[in-house]
């Protein structure tokens, strides 16, 4: 399409989108399927917008390379950079103009361009970003999926090609197509793009563990920030290993304000009752908590606020990946791997659990002599499920329960981890209050509507959420 005809072309859809009625009244009188759909539509709209928004700015930005001098597309505006010149020009934010400028970019280095000077055709500086351009084309991604997928894909490097690099591009868009598709689903948020293209790197990459995650580490920092108005902020930037330590003790002081487990232990039930009448927010509630902490270190509090013992981690790693050099293991409710070096740390000053699973990751079973699942079983639970299994629920271990599939009364249900499921106490709520079930499916659970939701109750798969399960099939299918 000729550059004249595409402006028009956008011309006369905004003036299609202005003629249509922007009404608190127009929604109010709509129907839920209706507000869902218009939600869906919305969603999709601002995705295609997106794309063209990337395009543009990676082509101003483009014309505006600092080679240009005076001569740039910005500079003769009279701005420095692209993105100040998209600001002014747009309205937008710098925040939203720096995102469109790395998504734009990203997708120029894609494809053959001319030198912005020459007018030299110059091969593609990142080729393995093609089918993103392509999804890009199809209304799949917007801006922030494409700076998501460039910087979770980084570079090629020693073992890592252009060709291993397009492959897990093709693998994301592809599934990014699929959730669209699927019935109640959507293209994944940016979040969570990035996090699957940060996955299959270090599936390709698992010798740049080590490095990956010393670049973590360099990049801690905690900043106090005075305030006009007399109160004083914390930024606190944590690596994995140390926010793992962190969130430990903040889910101990919070979970049961925050909707954590209902069925715990009875010597804990007490103080997570006593935290969840405290008149005190969540947030105000772990500054006092944490503050003390400071004061008389971890001991401070600990048996009314945060249970026995200090902070810990449990760091999850496989007997494969025990017995590879350059194996790596988890930190239970942190999203990236951590390096052999620092499991064997762990082990040295910990010690460790052994717990044998089978193919499914389903170890032990205590039939019907306990009520509530062991402390075993819910860490072989952590393990296989990583969390609230409902849907796309992001409420890690740290604030889920264990569920019988088989109801105990009901059904005479065992207590046993084959048997169960971590949800988190409103999905668990609903489950049991709304006709939800959930069955076994081969060696994994699907969700099962009641009639309301869904008239044909079709079944839902219920991914696991874990790295460590998302491993252990990688290396079976290998």
């Amino acid at each position: 399409m000729a550059p004249f005809q595409l402006v028009n072309t956008l011309r006369e859809q905004l003036a299609t989108l202005r003629g249509v009625p922007a009404s608190v009244a127009a929604y109010r009188e709509s129907m839920d399927g209706e507000l869902l759909e218009a939600s869906r539509l919305i969603g999709e709209l601002q995705r295609v917008v997106d794309g063209h928004r990337a395009l543009v700015a990676g082509e101003i930005a483009r014309r505006s390379v600092p080679a240009f001098g005076y001569d740039g597309f910005a500079q003769r505006a009279g701005h420095r950079t692209a993105e100040e010149f998209l600001r002014a020009h747009t309205g937008a934010t710098m925040r939203e103009v720096k995102t469109a400028v790395r998504a734009g970019q990203a997708l120029h280095e894609a494809v053959e361009l001319p030198d912005a000077r020459t007018g030299e055709i110059v091969p593609p500086s990142a080729p393995w970003m093609r089918a993103v351009v392509e999804a890009v084309g199809a209304g799949v991604f917007g801006a922030e999926h494409v700076a998501s997928i460039r910087r979770g894909l980084g570079d090629p490097g020693e073992g890592v090609t252009a060709e291993l690099l397009a492959e897990a591009a093709r693998t994301i868009c592809a599934e990014a197509v699929d959730a669209g598709g699927a019935p109640g689903e959507a293209v994944p948020d940016a979040d969570r793009v990035f996090r699957r293209a940060r996955e299959l790197r270090d599936e390709l990459d698992e010798a740049g563990i080590a490095d990956r995650e010393r670049q973590r580490i360099a990049q801690r920092s905690l900043r106090v920030i005075p305030q006009p108005d007399g109160m004083t902020r914390l930024t606190w930037l944590l690596d994995p290993e140390s926010a793992g330590y962190v969130t430990d003790l903040y889910n101990r002081i919070t979970s049961p304000k925050r909707g954590g487990p209902r069925f715990v232990d009875p010597t804990q039930r007490a103080a997570a009752e006593q935290i969840e009448l405290d008149p005190r927010t969540p947030e105000q509630l772990a500054s006092d908590v944490f503050l003390d902490l400071l004061r008389a270190g971890s001991v401070a509090d600990a048996t009314q606020l945060l249970g026995a013992g200090g902070a810990a981690v449990q760091l999850v790693v496989t007997r494969e990946q025990l017995e590879t050099p350059t194996g790596h293991g988890w930190i239970t409710g942190q999203s990236d791997p951590v390096s052999r070096p620092t499991v064997e740390r762990h082990l040295c000053a910990d010690g460790y659990q052994q717990i044998t699973v089978d193919p499914a990751g389903n170890p032990l079973d205590v039939g019907r002599t306990r009520r509530l699942h062991t402390a075993k079983q819910r860490t072989a639970l952590a393990i296989r499920d990583g969390g609230c299994r409902f849907g796309d629920c992001d409420r890690t271990v740290g604030m889920v329960e264990a569920h019988h599939i088989d109801h105990w009364g009901r059904d005479r249900g065992g207590t046993s981890v084959e048997r169960g499921i971590l949800l988190c106490r409103y999905h668990h709520l609903r489950i049991h209050n709304e006709g939800w079930r959930i069955d076994k499916h081969g060696d994994g659970f699907v969700l099962i509507p009641p009639p309301g939701v869904d008239p044909r109750q079709t079944p839902i798969p219920m991914r696991s959420k874990s790295p460590v399960q998302r491993d252990l099939a990688r290396r079976r299918v290998g």
